[in-house]
């Protein structure tokens, strides 16, 4: 009877084990859910992340796509993108909003198959930038189209876009809709309430599912960090700053410090997908008339001013329209950076022979002389050298010196006296061959 039991336990502890091995084996073999997040300005950035994570799952990697919303919008371009893919998907999107979705990012929210929010959060304010009633038109169509995808009211995401929505019982009149959770579930735009992402996961059917976080490569996660408006500002206030110096120095270290911050600058927005080529175009030529005025006719003015005006307008047009304030803002703060980084430089450099060409030294040596001493040329006689109209050279004492005259023109070979010295300035006045015979 004992052995018999010592048998029963020995195959009861098989039999656990196997079935443990057997569900840890399927559990590994389970596709995870995929966590997208939608955090921060909407770029093209995020769109490539998004349309890779759909591929994934497409390609059978994932058993569900879950957004992690958090962000006030951004390019509309880049969220219609997302949306597009996100419309392709083979598999369940779940989209959670914590604590907001605005403007691009509600689109965005919309075109998932679930949408789960916090119960502080909130979605909507998709106002139209642009004023044209057609651009009204088209954006809210396709708030109204990727809702009806979804089976949500149309007319409750029309109001999102459009102010002339009539929707008394959310929004007051001429305002556009923004809902709270509660709001958008009775609204039938969410489809639940949950305080974690955990939950959110569990209401959707998903709970104890592996979990894959997607994540930025090094190019967009650099875009991404290099559009952020304070870095923004300081590339742009290390560019002007660096070219500053360049037109004091001449040197080339500080001008190429300035070009690469400037291309950093630009590259990352049109990478992100704020501008484009055009905008880097304006900015080469308005680099081009700088470098110009700098390297090829220096003191010319207009080359410099040119260059100038083209590369605060591209400066402002990388950040795209619909980022106008923003632009301004971020560059009148780089400017003032720049005038107080390159006063206090000129003012804390040590003296030496670089630093020297950046400021005025403040002494001379002993051995520096303003210019020659001309007064005892006073009254001499002598012949016009040159044509003198006012200024030319006159052969004075077997010398050639430098004169003018008192706005008279004197021709070639005249006769010619001193009539006044100034520092180094010669006076001289034509006189009568008698004079001069004298």
């Amino acid at each position: 009877m004992g052995m018999r039991r010592v048998r029963a336990g020995l195959w009861l502890a098989l039999l656990v084990c196997g079935g443990a091995g057997l569900a840890a084996t399927a559990l590994a073999d389970t596709p995870p859910v995929l966590v997208v997040p939608i955090h921060g300005t909407v770029d093209d950035g995020m769109a490539h992340l998004v349309a890779r994570a759909v591929e994934r799952a497409n390609a059978g990697d994932a058993r569900a796509i879950v957004l992690d919303v958090d962000s006030n919008g951004g390019l509309l371009p880049a969220a219609q993108e997302m949306r597009d893919a996100l419309l392709s998907a083979h598999e369940p999107v779940v989209a959670y909003v914590d604590p907001r979705a605005y403007s691009a990012a509600a689109l965005i929210a919309l075109a998932a198959n679930r949408i789960v929010m916090a119960p502080a959060a909130s979605i909507g304010a998709a106002r139209a930038a642009a004023a044209d009633p057609q651009y009204v038109s088209e954006l809210r169509s396709e708030f109204e189209a990727t809702a009806s995808r979804n089976h949500r009211d149309p007319h409750v995401a029309a109001a999102i876009v459009d102010d002339s929505v009539d929707l008394p019982q959310y929004k007051a009149t001429g305002t556009v809709l923004t809902l709270d959770a509660d709001e958008a579930v009775r609204a039938g735009i969410a489809d639940g309430i949950a305080p974690t992402l955990d939950d959110a996961l569990a209401q959707s059917h998903l709970a104890g599912a592996p979990r894959v976080a997607e994540t930025y490569s090094l190019g967009e996660r650099l875009a991404r960090f290099a559009t952020i408006p304070i870095v923004s500002g300081l590339l742009l206030a290390l560019g002007m700053l660096g070219l500053l110096i360049e037109m004091q120095t001449l040197h080339g270290v500080a001008g190429t410090v300035g070009v690469l911050a400037l291309a950093l600058f630009f590259g990352s927005h049109v990478y992100a997908g704020f501008s484009n080529g055009a905008v880097i175009a304006l900015a080469l030529l308005g680099l081009g008339g700088i470098l110009w005025e700098l390297h090829v006719v220096p003191g010319h003015g207009i080359p410099g001013i040119a260059g100038g005006v083209c590369l605060v307008a591209a400066a402002i047009l990388a950040f795209g329209l619909p980022f106008l304030f923003v632009a301004v803002e971020t560059l009148a703060t780089a400017i003032v950076l720049t005038a107080i980084c390159f006063t206090l430089f000129t003012r804390a450099v040590p003296q030496n022979a670089w630093a020297a060409r950046l400021a005025l030294a403040s002494s001379q040596g002993p051995e520096y002389v303003t210019s020659d001493d001309h007064s005892a040329l006073l009254g001499k006689l002598g012949t016009a050298g040159t044509f003198l109209r006012p200024a030319g050279i006159a052969n004075i004492d077997d010398q050639r010196i430098d004169v003018l005259t008192e706005g008279e023109f004197i021709a070639r070979g005249t006769p010619i006296r001193v009539v006044r010295v100034e520092g180094a300035r010669v006076f001289v006045e034509a006189v009568t061959l008698p004079d001069y015979r004298a």
